[in-house]
């Protein structure tokens, strides 16, 4: 069988059919990848707010572990203060301490003291204008005078009385007694001399007073 001629028509319809399916086929492609670009932008955008999210939520994060940290610095810092200013007072009280201590260390023993000086007083005293130069009673005499130099040295003297104003702080009244030459309350006389050591008293002096 002979091969029929196809018309010019029919091809050029065939064609024309096979153009549009193509054009058909493009825009087709062409609205996919319009979606696929919108689809990624839209993947895109989210990506990058997570990402913002991401970073403003470890930048809180990080703020909020700074201002831990920041709070326990200031807690171990008043800690330390504290601390110190505890160890300053121990010192403070401990040194305070042993300065009472030592004060009244030193108190009673220059109270226990003062006996012997009496006794020293009383036997240079009672010693006649003729023994004064004998070498012995002048020996006791300059062994007396270095002890009243060195208790003097340390801080110990002797309460001036003897015409003085009476003073309860200083004094203490054995007797009272009658003069006209003196005024009122003025002591006329030392029956045992008083000393201080320092701004306390060791010892009030024993006075006559005059009313």
């Amino acid at each position: 069988m002979a091969n029929e001629k196809v018309p010019e028509n029919t091809k050029s319809e065939e064609k024309i059919k096979k153009n549009k399916k193509e054009e058909e086929l493009k825009q087709e492609e062409s609205r996919q990848e319009e979606v696929e670009n919108e689809n990624n932008s839209e993947e895109n955008a989210e990506k990058a707010d997570n990402e913002k999210l991401e970073d403003s939520t470890g930048e809180n994060d990080m703020k909020k572990k700074l201002k831990q940290k920041e709070k326990e610095v200031n807690e171990y810092v008043d800690k330390l203060q504290r601390t110190m200013a505890e160890f300053d007072n121990f010192r403070k009280r401990t040194t305070r301490e042993k300065s009472m201590m030592y004060e009244n260390g030193a108190k009673e023993t220059l109270e226990k003291l003062l006996p012997i000086v009496d006794n020293f007083q009383r036997a240079l005293e009672s010693v006649s204008e003729e023994q004064k130069e004998v070498p012995f009673v002048q020996g006791i005499e300059l062994i007396f005078k270095q002890l009243m130099s060195t208790l003097n040295d340390i801080g110990v003297e002797e309460i001036k009385a003897e015409g003085k104003e009476f003073d309860p702080n200083f004094h203490h009244a054995v007797t009272h007694a009658e003069d006209d030459s003196l005024g009122e309350n003025i002591v006329s006389e030392v029956f045992q001399k008083g000393y201080m050591y320092n701004d306390s008293v060791l010892r009030h002096s024993m006075v006559k007073v005059v009313n």
